[in-house]
């Protein structure tokens, strides 16, 4: 069972149970949970009659209509959900949580139900969004705090650590596994994590994870962002990666307002691999290869909308029959049309494939020091340059080669931030301070032991089919040691005595910090090889290289506070 498929067949569960016209009412994040999974051509389909938010308190009674709330158990939406059953609006309210309920608040709800509107409660495990079949998040507001010591803000610490928990534990109560546990040793926010899960899967609430044992536990890793500082920072170049990158993507959804003649309607569009086949079909394809297959669909659109021009009155029925799928087809082919051009509009007008040589030469070592430090000079004197596209070159040269030659990193940082004007100075060094080679676990470069070197080394005398899609995230590596049994204790123990002899037949990597579409791309490419083993990837959000950096910001900002305190 996929993570759409588990997080759709709840919410079916929910809205079938309840016959009948009904209000769908939701909080601001159960929203975002359902939006990725679920159409409104779908909710209504299940007498979905109107969709609310909890906080909204909107007053008009509907006493014939039935309320099936979808709400995560935080004590806000209980202070809501109290005022609610004071005065309920609705005939009765269905009330599913989309988490682990505490006795003190069903206690809560029983005093509030002084009219005994609530028909039922239930626990629906889906406290996470599904954006893709093997692809979660958690999309956490304040995604920078990873990276503070748990001394400078504990509450802020405290309160992403539980929903980390909350989101983690759901995945597994949704698959009824539980896990054997396993967290990146430098990582002091992986080893927290990972053991106030194991005390909530394995004493708390171990009756609930308690499931049919199985012949090999399911492996649960927890890794840092901070183990691979390189895939966020790179340029893009297969579709759904690209989209997010230059274009931004959030719960599914691309505003192409900017590049967009549509109507207002088509200007927020929805980029899911579940309800749009070109999309599935395309999502990890090249840009080149991305533009064919666009091409393609065009003129089969074209060889359709000529089909149709001259309709003689005998085929008007089958026309009416067929023109919901007519339109459809329009709106996809307007959609990705638009997206493409303005993913190419914005490659040339950044010279990004220019900029995308170096960054992909920065990253896999194909290059030497010397090399390199005079490339990223050249392009920070390009004044056709964006900031952006600088600062993330400098951050890659520095990360390269932070102990090769520190005089010359430090003429870049000055170049840098002589060339841009709203440059952070001291960021590049805030990067290397939370992510530098005496912080990393993994072997980012693959210059640390034989195999690796052998490896680079064979890639590049048969050289790369595509020079701008070579980079493969540490994630691959690491995927490929848990397959082969390899993946060292030494350097990802696991937790308590739980543990693992043998490959796992299903894995899920959560990433501390945020996970990105490249891996997300990488997952999907290992499990349509059919290896045997199942991997599911999550993060606390989905980075572009903007996110990462304004993360970085965020931190050197509090760095500069707590500096001057």
């Amino acid at each position: 069972m996929v993570l759409v498929t588990a997080v759709r067949d709840y919410i079916t569960r929910m809205l079938s149970d309840i016959s009948g016209m009904k209000v769908l009412i939701l909080d601001s994040q159960t929203v975002s949970i359902i939006s990725v999974v679920f159409s409104q051509s779908e909710l209504l389909q299940k007498e979905v009659f109107l969709v609310e938010t909890i906080e909204s308190g909107a007053k008009e009674s509907m006493t014939h209509l039935k309320a099936v709330c979808f709400l995560r158990p935080t004590s806000e939406n209980f202070q809501h959900l109290k005022k609610v059953l004071t005065n309920p609006r609705f005939g009765e309210y269905h009330l599913y949580f989309s988490n682990i309920l505490k006795n003190s608040q069903i206690q809560i709800l029983g005093d509030a139900d002084e009219h005994e509107v609530v028909q039922q409660v239930q626990e629906f495990y889906a406290d996470f969004l599904a954006i893709d079949p093997y692809h979660f998040t958690l999309n956490l507001s304040s995604n920078h705090v990873y990276m503070l010591p748990a001394v400078y803000d504990p509450s802020s610490m405290q309160q992403i650590c539980d929903r980390m928990v909350q989101g983690i534990s759901t995945i597994f109560l949704a698959l009824k596994r539980r896990p054997a546990i396993r967290y990146q040793r430098t990582s002091e926010i992986s080893r927290r994590l990972a053991n106030e899960l194991a005390r909530l899967m394995y004493e708390e609430e171990s009756h609930l994870f308690d499931f049919r044992r199985t012949e090999m536990s399911p492996l649960l890793l927890i890794i840092d962002r901070r183990d691979d500082p390189v895939t966020p920072l790179l340029n893009q170049w297969t579709y759904q990666a690209m989209v997010h990158e230059l274009i931004g993507i959030r719960d599914n959804t691309v505003n192409i307002k900017e590049a967009s003649k549509l109507d207002k309607a088509q200007q927020e569009v929805v980029l899911s691999s579940e309800q749009d086949s070109f999309f599935k079909a395309n999502m990890h394809e090249n840009f080149g290869d991305l533009g064919m297959n666009i091409k393609k669909m065009v003129d089969e659109f074209q060889q359709k909308a000529k089909s149709n021009q001259n309709i003689q009155t005998l085929d008007m029925a089958k026309f009416v029959e067929h023109y919901p799928e007519y339109r459809k087809m329009h709106g996809n082919v307007s959609k990705h049309v638009t997206m493409v051009t303005e993913m190419s509009r914005i490659v040339d007008e950044r010279k990004l494939m220019s900029v995308s040589q170096i960054e992909q030469d920065l990253a896999c070592n194909n290059v030497g020091q010397a090399a390199a430090f005079e490339a990223v000079t050249n392009e920070l004197n390009n004044d056709s340059m964006v900031e952006i596209d600088r600062l993330r070159l400098v951050m890659l040269y520095a990360l390269r080669f932070e102990k090769e030659n520190p005089q010359q990193l430090e003429l870049l940082v000055n170049k840098l931030a002589s060339r841009s004007a709203s440059y952070k100075p001291g960021l590049v060094h805030t990067l290397l301070e939370q992510a530098g080679t005496d912080k990393r676990t993994g072997d980012l470069y693959g210059n640390r032991d034989l195999l690796n070197r052998a490896r680079n080394m064979a890639r590049g005398l048969k050289g790369i089919e595509n020079v701008y899609t070579q980079h493969q995230p540490l994630l691959y590596q690491t995927i490929e040691s848990i397959v082969k049994g390899r993946l060292r204790d030494v350097d990802y123990p696991f937790i308590g005595n739980h543990f693992q002899h043998g490959r796992p037949q299903d894995v899920v990597i959560f990433i501390i910090g945020g996970s990105t579409y490249e891996e997300a791309r990488t997952v999907a490419l290992q499990n349509a090889s059919n290896n045997g083993t199942r991997v599911i990837l999550g993060g606390s959000v989905v980075l572009n290289s903007a996110k990462f950096l304004s993360d970085l910001e965020e931190i050197h900002r509090l760095g500069r506070i707590n500096t001057f305190q």
